[in-house]
């Protein structure tokens, strides 16, 4: 079975309540359910991490390949934009990584235009919805 990691960063936690305009009703537990039954079919196992706290972030991203997980899924929420510790993460681990993103930040604010982390990744998905996440375990697992 396929281990992939689903790793949020900041606020995500605030799903279902956080700018319902622009991210939904639906909440973080939501998301995890979905995946989930999402996976069953897939023939992988989601291990569900989230965080207000970059280092959480680096830390999982170290330890997906230290358990020789077959991808990462990322949010990285509003560190996309400036976290160059969380780009070298990424770029230090030899697995593959998609950037998720609910919105289409393209369609946002001008400062949400620019990732850092997009560059190391296999590729970003944005403006799908929880819908994106499944198609970021598809490109991961049809690679």
């Amino acid at each position: 079975m396929k281990k992939i990691f689903v790793i949020n960063g900041p606020n995500l936690n605030r799903l279902g309540i956080r700018e319902p305009d622009v991210y939904g009703t639906n909440t973080l537990a939501n998301l995890e359910s979905y995946l989930h039954t999402e996976c069953h079919d897939l023939n992988c196992e989601l291990i569900f991490k989230q965080s207000n706290h970059e280092g959480d972030l680096i830390d999982w991203i170290h330890k997906a390949e230290d358990e020789q997980a077959f991808g990462i899924v990322i949010n990285p929420g509003a560190f996309t934009h400036y976290s160059y510790a969380i780009r070298d993460a990424i770029a230090s681990v030899d697995v593959p990584t998609v950037e998720v993103h609910i919105s289409n930040v393209h369609q946002r604010e001008a400062f949400r235009h620019t990732s850092v982390v997009s560059p190391v990744t296999e590729g970003q998905i944005v403006g799908f919805g929880f819908y994106g996440y499944k198609l970021a375990l598809f490109a991961l697992l049809k690679k």
